[in-house]
């Protein structure tokens, strides 16, 4: 009886018949998720991905805060510099509000909301298994983190700071590389959100 359960395998038994994808001819029925095993999968994978995520940050943040500190050198109390005609120039102006100068009556609250996301990232980072996910966690935390520096470190007051904008495009409001950061970001995690893909790597079947 022994020799028999060990060949034909019962419920209990990793590997039994019909107990899984493999068992069930590699289908996974609709609804349900796949995902490789996390927990067993090597602490340098995650190492890897949560180094990509910092990297990314990193180089948007950096790019952020050096075209930043030249437009406000090179081009502020200076006429726009036309880079395409009228449809795109470059105009240094100072934004109170969220992205694209949104709601310029609630600078604290849009610091907070910054701050938090960063908080947030941070914490996920510890659960990412997913290259496409870093890549889009850091560009947002780049974002987040380079309008969170103008937030807390530029006039009129800390946490109160105006942001500094500089690309213009006609009939569109100005924005800077953080907002187009985070706007690269979010659109990147909707697509991977879509195609049922979760940071931990795990895999959605719709």
């Amino acid at each position: 009886m022994a020799e028999a359960e060990r060949i034909i395998g019962t419920p209990e038994t990793p590997g039994a018949a019909g107990t899984g994808p493999e068992g069930s001819g590699g289908r996974v029925p609709s609804g349900e998720r796949t995902a490789p095993d996390t927990d067993t999968a090597p602490p340098a994978r995650g190492r890897r991905r949560i180094a990509v995520l910092f990297a990314v940050a990193a180089f948007a943040y950096v790019l952020d805060l050096g075209s930043k500190l030249l437009v406000v050198a090179r081009l502020e109390h200076h006429a726009p510099i036309r880079i395409i005609g009228d449809w795109l120039q470059l105009e240094a102006i100072r934004n109170a509000g969220a992205a694209f100068g949104f709601g310029e009556a609630f600078t604290v609250i849009f610091t907070v909301i910054a701050a938090a996301v960063i908080v947030v990232i941070a914490r996920l980072a510890r659960k990412l298994y997913s290259l496409p996910w870093a890549i889009a966690l850091g560009l947002l935390l780049g974002g987040a983190l380079g309008n969170l520096t103008d937030r807390i470190f530029r006039s009129p007051g800390v946490f109160e700071g105006a942001v500094v904008d500089f690309i213009a495009p006609k009939h569109f409001a100005v924005f800077n590389l953080a907002d187009s950061a985070i706007v690269c970001g979010g659109i990147l995690i909707v697509l991977l959100s879509f195609r049922g893909l979760d940071p931990d790597g795990t895999v959605h079947r719709g």
